[in-house]
């Protein structure tokens, strides 16, 4: 093996490990991505949970408003603008941001 054979098989090496550790990342980073909560999950039932929030039962849940959202309650671990985040009083399972509860609490 000569000299500058070394080298490209050192350089190739590193290079490729490099990029299997990158989309080694990716992948995990995919894989690990907080499941959504299901308007029929036994907890989404108890607070009333609906992924669209004007499909509340105002009846049911009188101290609902039209401007309340999970994007806007205090307990939704993402940006407003998101349209879906991990959600405290759901195990950081995914609310749609959209969506509300009845543990809806204004964001400070």
């Amino acid at each position: 093996m000569t000299h500058s054979s070394r080298r490209s098989f050192i350089i190739r090496s590193v290079t490729g490990t490099a990029a299997l550790c990158a989309f080694s990342a990716s992948r995990l980073a995919v894989a690990q991505a907080p499941a959504l909560v299901l308007e029929t999950d036994p907890q989404a039932v108890a607070l009333g949970y609906t992924a669209d929030g004007s499909k509340t039962d105002t009846k049911k849940y009188p101290n609902y408003a039209a401007n309340q959202s999970c994007s806007g309650c205090a307990l939704f671990q993402g940006k407003a603008a998101d349209a879906s985040a991990p959600c405290a009083i759901f195990g950081n399972k995914s609310v749609a941001g959209k969506g509300w509860c009845s543990a809806w609490n204004k964001r400070a």
